[in-house]
């Protein structure tokens, strides 16, 4: 029997995703905004303000099922249990029954909070019921992607399951050559996938379910048409999985179209996470931003911490400058390869350095547990990508502080 591991395909090569033609269009390669709220322009310091998280006084939540509880196989129970889930998180708490029940989902939910295997649990089971079944992971980026991929990796030890990334970043040729045996998940990006659609070398015609993770941020990021042609070309009758955290008129429409009598499960609490303590840097006249950094960034409790910078020229400059001041630090952004990306990621995970200095679009999907500080050190174009940004702190019901700087 031919055996085949879930490929890592997405490690190495250039760092946009070249499928992904919306990528280079507006200010330098950064991704179309949505919504025209542009605080880049028009700054709103009220927005980034938000100390209430200091005390936070959070009713704790009681779930009504243990992962025990739920009709799946024992093989997959006990690969829960060794990644250490014991509990389920609100959206896995109320999505994975339903998912179980064949409904489609309108999950609505905010960064951290367990979405990833809120859905990769019950489409596992349901792969595990029936080996042909075929499932479609749609994402807007390859970072997302990869970490939806270690989630199945860990979730499906022993289980037999086989399943490929595709993103650009690397050569079409390894994913054409796996998408010619059966997976039972195929993870991708709307740009990558559509370039195998076209070369005949994925046939969606037999993928009858299909998740669509952060959709606000594909349909942000000018993906609409490459999501609705792959929509197009699947069979009518589909489980669709729709996760967004937020909700716009045009995200509704997407659900009018693409989902049938969905049942929404929404477990967001404002824009942002209750344990994410919000505030302002004010940068005084005649001082020097780099320096008020510098001195954050030297205190004992700014122990794991995300900055965000503007462009990928600028984010690099600061990362440098940073370690020449005797910082562990890193950079990740789009004139990197995917595969010094993922170095830099893993330094940062395993904090062996304290600073990462991102893009928003390199940073969308990152997924570190106890990052204690994000510093928007150039304050984000949109509302939206604020939103993103401090997500990345205060996850898993863990607190975190959020600091942006305003000259």
């Amino acid at each position: 029997m031919f055996k085949r591991t879930f490929k890592r395909s997405s490690h190495h090569g250039a760092s946009n995703d070249r499928g992904s033609r919306p990528f280079h269009r507006g200010h330098r390669g950064q991704p179309r905004s949505g919504g025209g709220r542009n605080f880049s322009q028009h700054i709103d310091v009220s927005k980034f303000i938000n100390k209430t998280a200091a005390t936070p006084e959070v009713a704790v939540f009681k779930p009504e099922h243990d992962f025990t509880d739920f009709k799946i196989d024992d093989r997959l129970k006990q690969n829960i249990l060794k990644k250490g889930y014991t509990t389920p998180t609100p959206i896995q708490d109320r999505a994975i029954p339903c998912i179980l029940q064949g409904l489609d989902i309108v999950g609505i939910a905010n960064t951290g909070t367990g979405k990833t295997a809120a859905f990769l649990i019950p489409l596992i089971n349901k792969a595990l019921v029936n080996k042909k079944e075929s499932v479609l992971i749609v994402v807007p980026t390859r970072e997302l992607a990869i970490q939806i991929e270690e989630e199945f990796r860990a979730f499906n030890k022993g289980l037999g399951l086989f399943g490929v990334v595709c993103v650009g970043g690397t050569g079409l040729g390894k994913q054409v050559s796996e998408l010619r045996y059966h997976n039972n998940f195929v993870i991708g990006t709307p740009g990558r996938l559509k370039d195998l659609i076209d070369r005949g070398s994925l046939d969606l015609s037999k993928f009858k379910t299909v998740v669509l993770d952060e959709a606000d941020r594909m349909l942000d990021m000018g993906f609409i048409h490459s999501m609705r042609f792959m929509m197009s070309k699947m069979p009518k009758e589909k489980h669709t999985l729709f996760f967004s955290a937020t909700m716009s008129r045009e995200i509704e429409m997407l659900i009018k179209d693409f989902l049938r009598n969905p049942v929404s499960v929404s477990v967001k609490q404002g824009d942002t996470a209750l344990g994410i303590h919000q505030d302002i840097v004010r940068v005084e006249k005649g001082k020097n931003k780099i320096d008020v950094l510098h001195g954050l960034l030297i205190k004992n409790d700014f122990s794991k911490v995300l900055v965000f910078g503007k462009t990928k020229h600028g984010v690099e400059r600061l990362s440098k400058e940073l370690i020449r001041r005797g910082l562990k630090a890193e950079s990740i952004h789009g004139n990197k390869t995917q595969g010094r990306r993922q170095v830099a990621l893993s330094l940062f995970k395993s904090s062996r350095v304290q600073v990462l200095v991102a893009t928003d679009v390199a940073a969308r999907g990152i997924d570190v547990a106890d990052i204690s500080h994000v510093i928007n050190y150039d304050i984000p174009s949109t509302y939206d990508d604020y939103v993103h940004r401090i997500g990345r702190t205060g996850r898993a019901g863990k607190r975190g502080k959020a600091l942006t700087f305003v000259e």
